[in-house]
């Protein structure tokens, strides 16, 4: 019944930008925590960004810090993460998850991802 759709990812040269959009539905969504997270290649998957219940607190990795923003609308049940000056490095996989609110840094539901690829 919950799902997480991803959508947005692509193929985009280097310091370009791509928006990624997650549609949440069977969840009240305004409950939860949401993050973003992203797993290359041989590596372990990483957190990239979390946003609050309000939309208003927001934290990133260091690796994505003044790149990315975390944004939500919970009006349409969606999370945003905005992507600016891409890196080769940031190609991966992202997807996004939901944590309850009462266990915030518990991700109970997660999308199936979208590819970010970022060429040089």
């Amino acid at each position: 019944q919950v799902q997480l759709v991803e959508s947005g990812g692509g193929l985009v040269q280097a310091g370009g930008s791509l928006r990624l959009s997650c549609a949440a539905s069977g969840l009240t969504f305004s409950d939860y925590t949401m993050g973003w997270f992203r797993q290359a290649p041989g590596k372990e998957r990483e957190w990239v960004a979390k946003i609050t219940r309000t939309g208003i607190v927001k934290s990133y990795a260091d690796s994505v810090k003044g790149r990315f923003t975390i944004s939500r609308n919970n009006a349409k049940n969606t999370v945003y993460l905005q992507m600016n000056s891409l890196k080769p490095e940031d190609t991966a996989v992202y997807a996004c998850a939901a944590a309850d609110y009462t266990s915030p840094q518990q991700y109970d539901y997660w999308g199936q991802g979208t590819q970010v690829t970022v060429s040089s």
